[in-house]
């Protein structure tokens, strides 16, 4: 009998990719392509929908030629996706009617700012737990119906389909089969009402969106059907879903009421687990579905923060700083200090928790002797702010001082990122033994439907910790450090 191996489609904002895991949770083989981002104006994101699918495609075939040559048959396929990004697409051709609008874009801050003048956003806040931003996918959708020609019309003939790329990828997976969505993925497009964890009506109305253009939202766990062989070359089941934020929650098995994790990559998503009661924060954080079995939802408290691994990315790419990344970690160690450095990432505005759209960024306190290093160490340091600015709404939301951060992401890679979060939040940073945790928490879902493994506890059980780092600075030290960063945000928001 062939050795059992799960595949893991990790569909994200910088690249497609699939990973094949063991039963062990083991990393089989890896297959990535990177994904170009188009900004045809000022604010807004795009993608390219058909190479979203034809790379991911590319990436699943790779893997499963990998496993195979090993000796592993591929059991089951799970999935795992950038959230809110937007696909409308042909059901009969299949082909997208215009590219995919990411999350990042802002292209619908005004008919956003026009529904918050009308006084809708609280009734929308205790229906979705989000807030009124252009970051969900309604506001997306509408745009796309409306500028597109024919679209509309189309759309309310039954002609087009929507989905974030979940959906996307799924249906085309499928051959056409299946339109569908998980409830962690539908809970993000603001048009899931996630205490009755149904498309609402009133949403739908209030966003001009035809009911008929939507897919069908199923737990995170089930039978979301079979990859076609003419496709694929193999016919695989396709059991587990989830958006790539929750995925992570559930690859760093925070199954239990207070557990956090946060995910260090494009930006900082930072998700603490509340249990089966749904709550709207009163910090400006999000509530969001983690995931969803038996019919059965669990919720978090959600912390977004746009722009994390992206700050370091802008100064490889835009200011020329260094050539690779990881060049950042020794830049920064180069120097002391920031010299007063600070850097305030908001190039797609701020997120939580301040929900400020039109912030802009800033690099605040240069003065003759500041250099590079100072601004590169300042952007990482930006980080653990961000973080810890979020980490003071959770723990008035809840109540609770919260305990360890179980950490992940492409810039956990950064050591000295790392220790200064650990300084900043006050509390023990844990990395995990296997750091691929979005496609890990993809990979244990679809398991679980095959039986690899027995239920969530199982898959807990199975949790470990690589590194952790512990707190080290002064408290005096912390705080003049977060009075600068308040000053610097100020200043942002004032602008």
């Amino acid at each position: 009998m062939s050795k059992k191996a799960i595949i893991a489609i990790d569909q994200g904002t910088t690249s497609s990719r699939a990973i094949a895991f063991s039963e062990a949770g083991e990393i089989l083989a890896v297959a990535q392509k990177e994904l170009t981002l188009y900004y045809p104006h000022k604010g807004w994101v795009e993608q390219n929908a058909n190479d979203i699918w034809l790379d991911t495609l590319w990436a699943v075939k790779d893997v499963l030629g990998k496993v195979a040559a090993d000796g592993y048959s591929a059991e089951v396929i799970g999935i795992t996706n950038q959230r809110e990004t937007t696909i409308i697409w042909d059901r009969k051709t299949g082909k997208p009617i215009y590219n995919a609008i990411v999350w990042q874009d802002r292209r619908t801050v005004d008919t956003c700012q026009a529904l918050k003048d009308r006084g809708v956003e609280a009734d929308i806040t205790e229906k979705t737990g989000l807030l009124l931003d252009p970051y969900f996918s309604a506001s997306k959708v509408a745009w796309i119906l409306d500028h597109v020609d024919g679209a509309r019309a189309k759309a309310e003939a039954g002609q087009l389909a929507f989905g974030t790329v979940d959906s996307f990828i799924l249906w085309h997976l499928t051959g056409g089969q299946v339109h569908a969505s998980d409830a962690s993925n539908a809970s993000r497009t603001m048009l899931m009402n996630i205490q009755t964890g149904a498309w609402d009506d009133d949403l739908l109305a209030l966003f001009n969106i035809p009911r008929q253009i939507l897919p069908e939202i199923r737990d995170n766990i089930g039978h979301f059907g079979d990859s076609d062989a003419q496709i694929l070359g193999q016919s695989i089941a396709i059991g587990g879903m989830a958006g790539d934020q929750q995925a992570a929650l559930i690859g760093q098995a925070c199954f239990k009421e207070t557990m956090v994790k946060s995910t260090y990559g494009t930006g900082c998503f930072v998700l603490m687990n509340i249990g089966q009661k749904f709550k709207t924060s009163q910090n400006k954080l999000l509530t969001t579905v983690a995931y969803q079995i038996d019919g059965q939802m669990t919720y978090a408290l959600e912390g977004s923060i746009f722009v994390a691994g992206a700050a370091i990315q802008w100064l490889r790419d835009n200011a020329g700083f260094f050539d690779h990344a990881a060049e950042s970690e020794a830049l920064a160690l180069s120097v002391p200090d920031s010299n007063g450095v600070y850097f305030v990432p908001a190039f797609t505005g701020l997120g939580a928790p301040y929900w400020a759209p039109d912030a802009k960024a800033a690099i605040l306190g240069l003065s003759r002797e500041s250099n590079k290093a100072h601004i590169t160490r300042a952007a990482l340091e930006a980080q653990a702010y961000q973080t810890q600015d979020l980490m003071a709404a959770f723990a008035a939301d809840s109540g609770t001082d919260i305990g360890t951060m179980r950490c992940d992401g492409g810039l956990v890679a950064n050591a000295f990122m790392c220790q200064y979060l650990a300084d900043i939040v006050h509390k023990p940073v844990e990395l995990p033994r296997v750091t691929e945790t979005t496609a890990l928490g993809a990979a244990y879902l679809a398991g679980v439907y095959v039986g690899i493994y027995k239920d969530l506890d199982d898959v807990g059980a199975r949790w470990q910790c690589a590194k952790a780092y512990s707190p080290s600075i002064m408290a005096d030290k912390r705080n003049e450090a977060l009075s600068g960063w308040a000053h610097a945000v100020r200043q942002v928001l004032c602008a």
